[in-house]
């Protein structure tokens, strides 16, 4: 473990030493303003809360997040980098939960920067800001998801917009698996399956947290996802190192 710190930190500061650290930044900040107040409806609603804020960043994150995590993997392999790294005294967990972090960080500060919303709606009323903590909790635990699916996109291919695409439509599946029109598809299916088809939606498991309901089984669902798909990357770089 002694060298995730330094992956970590170098991973980190390569968001910062290009423009995209900025443009994504800006472009989250900007789309989450157009959707809260003006799709969302914020002022009309009447009421001092942050859901029309939190209720877009699922689909705000399907195609922002797959953005930041198509380089995590895919950018070294093009470059040739990826020898250099596999060659360095690390393991693989280091490299994967390295990268990982260092991107699931960034997303926490570009979350973060949105809090002139909590000013604002504390500014308008009272609003309960144990459910915005909930919300804010939910919405990073989300972008974690989003991250680690994206990193083993990114670790499958070696371009990066292609990472991109494979990224926004595993993540598309995770987000409607809980949507009528899919379930009606598994009428034929046991209960059971149905069930399990839709709990493992994002929408659903997200919507419950945003809520201010902290549910043990949200939290170990996103958690266990994260776990699952960056022993999934561990794998595939593996396996791209052999070819």
């Amino acid at each position: 473990m002694s060298q995730l710190p330094v992956i970590f930190k170098r991973e980190l500061a390569s968001y910062f030493a290009t423009p995209l650290a900025y443009v994504f930044i800006l472009i989250f900040l900007v789309l989450s303003g157009v959707f809260t107040f003006y799709l969302g409806g914020f002022y009309e609603r009447g009421q001092a809360d942050l859901t029309p804020f939190f209720s877009f960043h699922t689909w705000l994150y399907l195609f922002l997040i797959p953005a930041i995590a198509m380089r995590l993997w895919a950018e070294e392999r093009k470059s040739g980098s990826i020898e250099l790294l596999m060659t360095l005294p690390i393991t693989r967990f280091e490299a994967v939960t390295g990268k990982f972090l260092a991107a699931w960080v960034f997303a926490a500060l570009a979350l973060l920067l949105t809090f002139p919303m909590v000013v604002t709606v504390n500014y308008l009323g009272e609003p309960d800001n144990g459910v915005i903590v909930a919300a804010y909790l939910g919405s990073w635990l989300l972008a974690g998801a989003f991250l680690a699916i994206g990193s083993c996109m990114s670790a499958l291919a070696k371009n990066q917009v292609i990472a991109f695409i494979l990224a926004v439509s595993v993540s598309f599946l995770f987000i409607v698996s809980g949507l009528p029109m899919v379930l009606d598809a598994f009428a034929w299916a046991p209960q059971w399956l149905v069930d399990a088809v839709a709990s493992l939606s994002f929408l659903v498991r997200f919507d419950s947290i945003s809520k201010g309901v902290i549910d043990l089984r949200d939290l170990l669902y996103f958690l266990s996802l994260i776990v699952a798909w960056l022993a999934a990357t561990a794998v595939v770089v593996d396996l791209k190192k052999a070819q």
